[in-house]
Protein backbone atom coordinates (compact mmCIF):
# COMPACT_ATOMS: atom_id res chain seq x y z
CA UNK A 1 0.00 0.00 0.00
CA UNK A 2 2.95 2.82 0.99
CA UNK A 3 4.55 1.80 -2.50
CA UNK A 4 1.49 1.89 -4.42
CA UNK A 5 0.48 5.32 -2.81
CA UNK A 6 3.64 6.55 -3.42
CA UNK A 7 2.84 6.41 -7.52
CA UNK A 8 -0.69 6.11 -8.15
CA UNK A 9 -2.18 7.39 -5.14
CA UNK A 10 -3.18 11.01 -4.72
CA UNK A 11 -1.17 14.17 -3.64
CA UNK A 12 -2.44 17.14 -4.73
CA UNK A 13 -5.27 18.13 -2.40
CA UNK A 14 -4.60 20.86 -0.85
CA UNK A 15 -4.84 19.02 2.79
CA UNK A 16 -2.33 16.69 1.76
CA UNK A 17 1.22 16.73 2.08
CA UNK A 18 0.95 18.92 5.29
CA UNK A 19 1.66 17.91 8.77
CA UNK A 20 -0.33 21.03 10.46
CA UNK A 21 -3.40 19.41 12.20
CA UNK A 22 -5.87 22.30 11.87
CA UNK A 23 -5.94 21.61 7.64
CA UNK A 24 -5.63 18.13 8.26
CA UNK A 25 -8.75 18.41 11.25
CA UNK A 26 -10.47 20.99 8.71
CA UNK A 27 -10.38 18.66 5.48
CA UNK A 28 -11.62 15.56 7.57
CA UNK A 29 -14.53 17.32 8.92
CA UNK A 30 -15.63 19.09 5.85
CA UNK A 31 -15.16 15.54 3.62
CA UNK A 32 -17.77 13.79 5.71
CA UNK A 33 -20.57 12.59 3.95
CA UNK A 34 -19.37 15.38 1.13
CA UNK A 35 -17.17 14.76 -1.96
CA UNK A 36 -14.04 15.77 -2.93
CA UNK A 37 -15.05 18.23 -5.63
CA UNK A 38 -17.12 20.38 -3.63
CA UNK A 39 -14.84 20.99 -0.44
CA UNK A 40 -12.35 22.36 -2.63
CA UNK A 41 -14.28 25.57 -2.65
CA UNK A 42 -15.07 25.31 0.86
CA UNK A 43 -11.80 24.72 2.14
CA UNK A 44 -10.00 27.60 0.68
CA UNK A 45 -12.28 29.72 1.51
CA UNK A 46 -12.59 28.81 5.30
CA UNK A 47 -8.89 29.06 4.66
CA UNK A 48 -8.57 32.74 3.49
CA UNK A 49 -10.96 33.81 6.49
CA UNK A 50 -9.75 31.53 9.29
CA UNK A 51 -6.01 30.18 8.56
CA UNK A 52 -5.66 29.05 12.12
CA UNK A 53 -7.35 27.76 14.53
CA UNK A 54 -7.31 30.56 16.76
CA UNK A 55 -8.75 32.72 14.14
CA UNK A 56 -11.93 30.13 14.11
CA UNK A 57 -12.36 30.26 17.87
CA UNK A 58 -12.86 33.86 17.89
CA UNK A 59 -15.05 33.78 14.66
CA UNK A 60 -19.17 33.97 15.21
CA UNK A 61 -21.07 31.25 14.59
CA UNK A 62 -23.02 33.34 12.24
CA UNK A 63 -20.27 34.21 10.27
CA UNK A 64 -19.12 30.24 10.43
CA UNK A 65 -22.35 29.08 9.16
CA UNK A 66 -22.41 31.62 6.50
CA UNK A 67 -19.13 30.03 5.04
CA UNK A 68 -19.96 27.06 5.56
CA UNK A 69 -23.90 27.57 3.95
CA UNK A 70 -24.33 24.82 1.07
CA UNK A 71 -22.62 21.86 2.58
CA UNK A 72 -25.36 20.71 4.72
CA UNK A 73 -24.97 19.08 7.62
CA UNK A 74 -24.64 21.92 9.95
CA UNK A 75 -24.20 20.05 13.01
CA UNK A 76 -20.21 19.86 11.48
CA UNK A 77 -19.86 23.58 11.55
CA UNK A 78 -21.21 23.89 15.18
CA UNK A 79 -19.07 21.27 16.53
CA UNK A 80 -16.22 22.27 14.52
CA UNK A 81 -16.57 26.10 15.86
CA UNK A 82 -16.78 24.47 19.68
CA UNK A 83 -14.01 22.37 19.15
CA UNK A 84 -11.39 25.17 17.98
CA UNK A 85 -12.64 27.19 20.77
CA UNK A 86 -11.42 24.23 22.93
CA UNK A 87 -8.96 23.87 21.15
CA UNK A 88 -7.64 27.16 22.45
CA UNK A 89 -8.57 27.33 25.74
CA UNK A 90 -8.06 23.40 26.82
CA UNK A 91 -4.91 22.93 24.59
CA UNK A 92 -3.34 26.90 24.20
CA UNK A 93 -4.29 26.77 20.47
CA UNK A 94 -2.02 23.55 20.09
CA UNK A 95 -3.69 20.55 18.50
CA UNK A 96 -2.89 17.39 21.20
CA UNK A 97 -1.17 14.78 19.32
CA UNK A 98 -2.97 11.44 20.38
CA UNK A 99 -5.74 10.11 19.02
CA UNK A 100 -7.61 9.59 22.29
CA UNK A 101 -6.83 13.68 23.73
CA UNK A 102 -8.06 14.73 19.99
CA UNK A 103 -11.33 12.11 20.43
CA UNK A 104 -12.28 14.35 23.35
CA UNK A 105 -13.29 17.55 21.51
CA UNK A 106 -16.20 18.10 19.94
CA UNK A 107 -17.10 16.73 16.72
CA UNK A 108 -14.10 14.50 16.63
CA UNK A 109 -15.05 10.90 16.38
CA UNK A 110 -12.76 8.20 16.65
CA UNK A 111 -11.60 7.78 13.04
CA UNK A 112 -10.98 11.61 12.46
CA UNK A 113 -8.83 11.84 16.08
CA UNK A 114 -6.64 8.80 14.33
CA UNK A 115 -6.85 10.50 10.99
CA UNK A 116 -5.16 13.60 12.65
CA UNK A 117 -2.84 11.43 15.20
CA UNK A 118 -1.47 9.29 12.10
CA UNK A 119 -0.90 12.10 9.24
CA UNK A 120 0.36 14.69 11.72
CA UNK A 121 2.28 13.29 14.39
CA UNK A 122 2.66 9.38 13.19
CA UNK A 123 0.75 7.88 15.44
CA UNK A 124 -0.08 4.31 14.79
CA UNK A 125 -3.72 3.83 15.15
CA UNK A 126 -6.41 3.15 12.20
CA UNK A 127 -9.02 4.94 10.82
CA UNK A 128 -12.31 3.58 9.48
CA UNK A 129 -14.07 6.46 7.34
CA UNK A 130 -16.24 4.86 4.71
CA UNK A 131 -13.82 4.55 1.65
CA UNK A 132 -11.48 2.54 4.66
CA UNK A 133 -14.67 -0.04 5.92
CA UNK A 134 -15.33 -0.94 2.29
CA UNK A 135 -11.43 -1.59 1.05
CA UNK A 136 -11.00 -3.81 4.68
CA UNK A 137 -13.97 -5.33 4.19
CA UNK A 138 -13.46 -7.13 0.84
CA UNK A 139 -9.99 -7.26 1.16
CA UNK A 140 -10.45 -9.84 4.54
CA UNK A 141 -13.57 -11.25 3.49
CA UNK A 142 -14.79 -9.75 6.80
CA UNK A 143 -18.57 -10.26 6.59
CA UNK A 144 -20.38 -9.18 9.70
CA UNK A 145 -22.66 -6.66 9.90
CA UNK A 146 -21.56 -3.09 10.21
CA UNK A 147 -24.55 -1.91 11.93
CA UNK A 148 -23.31 -4.03 14.83
CA UNK A 149 -21.23 -1.79 17.02
CA UNK A 150 -19.47 -5.19 18.12
CA UNK A 151 -18.59 -6.18 14.38
CA UNK A 152 -17.28 -2.51 13.81
CA UNK A 153 -15.34 -2.83 16.75
CA UNK A 154 -14.07 -6.03 15.47
CA UNK A 155 -13.05 -4.64 12.23
CA UNK A 156 -11.75 -2.09 14.32
CA UNK A 157 -9.43 -4.06 15.71
CA UNK A 158 -8.48 -5.76 12.30
CA UNK A 159 -7.29 -2.44 11.04
CA UNK A 160 -4.96 -1.99 14.00
CA UNK A 161 -3.32 -5.16 13.05
CA UNK A 162 -2.60 -4.66 9.19
CA UNK A 163 -0.96 -1.03 10.35
CA UNK A 164 2.46 -1.09 9.69
CA UNK A 165 4.70 -1.60 12.34
CA UNK A 166 5.30 0.64 15.28
CA UNK A 167 8.90 1.24 14.32
CA UNK A 168 7.88 2.58 11.19
CA UNK A 169 6.53 5.67 11.64
CA UNK A 170 7.13 7.52 8.69
CA UNK A 171 4.82 4.74 6.85
CA UNK A 172 1.77 5.32 9.12
CA UNK A 173 0.88 8.10 7.01
CA UNK A 174 1.42 7.11 3.99
CA UNK A 175 -0.38 3.77 4.55
CA UNK A 176 -3.36 5.77 5.63
CA UNK A 177 -3.39 7.76 2.66
CA UNK A 178 -3.07 4.52 0.54
CA UNK A 179 -5.99 3.29 2.36
CA UNK A 180 -8.40 6.09 1.84
CA UNK A 181 -7.24 6.78 -2.12
CA UNK A 182 -7.74 3.01 -2.79
CA UNK A 183 -10.84 3.15 -1.62
CA UNK A 184 -11.33 6.73 -3.28
CA UNK A 185 -10.63 5.72 -7.08
CA UNK A 186 -10.27 2.08 -7.21
CA UNK A 187 -12.58 0.24 -4.71
CA UNK A 188 -15.33 1.88 -5.72
CA UNK A 189 -18.82 1.21 -4.04
CA UNK A 190 -20.35 0.02 -7.67
CA UNK A 191 -17.76 -1.44 -10.73
CA UNK A 192 -14.70 -1.47 -8.24
CA UNK A 193 -11.77 -1.54 -10.98
CA UNK A 194 -10.15 -4.68 -9.45
CA UNK A 195 -7.83 -4.72 -12.11
CA UNK A 196 -5.99 -2.04 -11.05
CA UNK A 197 -5.98 -2.85 -7.43
CA UNK A 198 -2.43 -3.55 -5.71
CA UNK A 199 -4.10 -6.51 -3.46
CA UNK A 200 -6.23 -8.03 -6.04
CA UNK A 201 -4.00 -11.11 -4.76
CA UNK A 202 -4.97 -11.11 -1.33
CA UNK A 203 -9.03 -9.95 -2.06
CA UNK A 204 -11.35 -12.36 -1.13
CA UNK A 205 -14.47 -10.60 -2.04
CA UNK A 206 -12.88 -10.41 -5.37
CA UNK A 207 -11.84 -14.38 -4.98
CA UNK A 208 -15.43 -14.75 -4.29
CA UNK A 209 -16.49 -12.43 -6.96
CA UNK A 210 -18.91 -10.19 -5.07
CA UNK A 211 -17.11 -7.28 -4.31
CA UNK A 212 -19.96 -5.06 -4.07
CA UNK A 213 -21.40 -7.73 -1.37
CA UNK A 214 -19.34 -5.96 1.26
CA UNK A 215 -19.67 -4.19 3.69
CA UNK A 216 -22.70 -5.50 5.07
CA UNK A 217 -25.30 -3.18 6.67
CA UNK A 218 -28.58 -4.52 7.16
CA UNK A 219 -30.16 -2.07 9.42
CA UNK A 220 -31.37 0.62 7.26
CA UNK A 221 -32.60 3.90 8.27
CA UNK A 222 -36.47 4.85 8.69
CA UNK A 223 -37.37 7.87 6.12
CA UNK A 224 -40.06 10.31 6.87
CA UNK A 225 -41.68 13.59 5.36
CA UNK A 226 -43.25 16.78 6.26
CA UNK A 227 -44.58 19.46 5.37
CA UNK A 228 -43.73 23.14 5.98
CA UNK A 229 -44.85 26.44 4.64
CA UNK A 230 -42.36 29.05 4.15
CA UNK A 231 -43.24 32.96 4.85
CA UNK A 232 -41.62 34.73 2.17
CA UNK A 233 -42.05 37.88 3.46
CA UNK A 234 -40.90 41.26 1.40
CA UNK A 235 -41.29 44.63 2.79
CA UNK A 236 -41.25 45.83 -0.97
CA UNK A 237 -37.29 47.53 -1.24
CA UNK A 238 -35.85 44.05 -1.81
CA UNK A 239 -35.56 42.62 1.74
CA UNK A 240 -37.23 39.51 3.24
CA UNK A 241 -37.67 38.68 6.62
CA UNK A 242 -35.03 36.09 8.17
CA UNK A 243 -35.44 34.55 11.51
CA UNK A 244 -32.79 32.65 13.41
CA UNK A 245 -33.98 28.74 14.17
CA UNK A 246 -33.72 27.62 17.23
CA UNK A 247 -31.04 25.69 18.31
CA UNK A 248 -32.38 22.34 18.30
CA UNK A 249 -34.49 20.61 15.48
CA UNK A 250 -34.33 21.55 11.72
CA UNK A 251 -31.98 23.73 10.34
CA UNK A 252 -31.02 24.14 14.02
CA UNK A 253 -29.41 27.89 14.19
CA UNK A 254 -29.64 28.86 10.98
CA UNK A 255 -31.15 31.84 9.50
CA UNK A 256 -34.30 31.20 7.16
CA UNK A 257 -37.86 31.99 6.02
CA UNK A 258 -39.75 31.78 8.78
CA UNK A 259 -41.39 27.88 8.82
CA UNK A 260 -45.12 27.12 10.09
CA UNK A 261 -46.85 23.41 9.99
CA UNK A 262 -50.08 24.55 8.03
CA UNK A 263 -50.62 27.42 5.80
CA UNK A 264 -53.38 28.87 8.29
CA UNK A 265 -50.48 28.92 10.66
CA UNK A 266 -48.69 31.08 8.77
CA UNK A 267 -51.53 33.23 7.26
CA UNK A 268 -52.23 33.40 11.20
CA UNK A 269 -49.27 35.34 12.18
CA UNK A 270 -49.91 37.96 9.28
CA UNK A 271 -52.43 40.87 9.60
CA UNK A 272 -55.60 40.54 7.49
CA UNK A 273 -54.48 42.79 5.30
CA UNK A 274 -51.55 40.96 4.61
CA UNK A 275 -52.59 37.53 4.93
CA UNK A 276 -55.14 38.80 1.94
CA UNK A 277 -52.19 39.45 -0.27
CA UNK A 278 -50.75 36.17 0.17
CA UNK A 279 -49.99 34.15 -2.91
CA UNK A 280 -49.14 30.84 -3.17
CA UNK A 281 -45.30 29.71 -4.83
CA UNK A 282 -44.89 26.50 -6.49
CA UNK A 283 -43.77 23.85 -3.77
CA UNK A 284 -41.05 21.73 -4.09
CA UNK A 285 -39.22 18.78 -2.61
CA UNK A 286 -36.03 19.16 -0.69
CA UNK A 287 -34.68 15.69 0.25
CA UNK A 288 -32.80 15.28 3.36
CA UNK A 289 -30.38 11.99 5.07
CA UNK A 290 -33.20 10.61 6.47
CA UNK A 291 -36.48 12.99 5.96
CA UNK A 292 -38.29 14.09 2.57
CA UNK A 293 -39.87 18.25 3.09
CA UNK A 294 -42.23 19.51 1.34
CA UNK A 295 -41.96 22.76 1.12
CA UNK A 296 -44.88 25.11 0.35
CA UNK A 297 -44.11 29.59 -0.38
CA UNK A 298 -46.08 31.92 0.57
CA UNK A 299 -45.41 35.22 -0.72
CA UNK A 300 -46.37 38.38 0.76
CA UNK A 301 -45.42 41.83 0.82
CA UNK A 302 -45.16 43.90 4.11
CA UNK A 303 -44.86 47.14 5.38
CA UNK A 304 -41.76 47.54 7.17
CA UNK A 305 -42.26 46.34 10.78
CA UNK A 306 -40.88 43.72 12.81
CA UNK A 307 -42.62 40.15 12.16
CA UNK A 308 -41.91 38.62 15.29
CA UNK A 309 -39.09 39.77 18.14
CA UNK A 310 -36.09 36.86 16.49
CA UNK A 311 -35.88 38.11 12.90
CA UNK A 312 -34.82 41.08 10.64
CA UNK A 313 -34.71 42.39 7.70
CA UNK A 314 -32.31 41.51 4.99
CA UNK A 315 -31.00 43.02 1.88
CA UNK A 316 -29.61 40.44 -0.81
CA UNK A 317 -26.09 42.09 0.04
CA UNK A 318 -26.45 41.07 4.01
CA UNK A 319 -28.72 37.44 3.58
CA UNK A 320 -25.77 35.76 0.80
CA UNK A 321 -23.63 35.96 3.72
CA UNK A 322 -25.58 34.10 6.26
CA UNK A 323 -25.67 30.60 7.19
CA UNK A 324 -29.01 29.35 5.44
CA UNK A 325 -30.58 26.32 4.77
CA UNK A 326 -29.88 25.11 1.01
CA UNK A 327 -33.88 25.25 -0.50
CA UNK A 328 -33.94 28.76 1.43
CA UNK A 329 -31.00 29.65 -0.65
CA UNK A 330 -32.43 28.98 -3.54
CA UNK A 331 -35.74 30.02 -3.27
CA UNK A 332 -34.29 33.23 -2.15
CA UNK A 333 -31.85 33.21 -5.06
CA UNK A 334 -34.34 32.22 -7.64
CA UNK A 335 -36.45 35.21 -6.76
CA UNK A 336 -33.86 37.89 -6.77
CA UNK A 337 -33.19 37.20 -10.63
CA UNK A 338 -34.60 39.89 -12.74
CA UNK A 339 -37.33 38.59 -14.26
CA UNK A 340 -36.84 37.06 -18.59
CA UNK A 341 -37.11 40.17 -20.62
CA UNK A 342 -36.50 42.67 -17.55
CA UNK A 343 -34.24 45.73 -18.49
Amino acid sequence: MVAWQQIHGRSELPWQNTRDPYRVWLSEVMLQQTQVSTVLGYFARFLARFPDVAALAAGSEDEVFGLWSGLGYYSRARNMHRCAQEVVARFGGAFPQTAVELATLPGIGRSTASAIAAFCFGERVAILDGNVKRVLTRVLGFGGDMSSSTQERALWDLATQLLPPAGEQHAIARYTQGVMDLGATVCLPRRPNCLLCPVDSMCVALRESAPERYPVKTRKLRRTAQSLWLLHASDGAGRVWLEKRPARGIWAGLYSLPAFESREALLASLSPTESASAVDGAAFLHVLTHKDLHLHPVEVTCAEHALNATGGWFGAEAWTALGLPAPVRKLLTLSSRPAPGAA
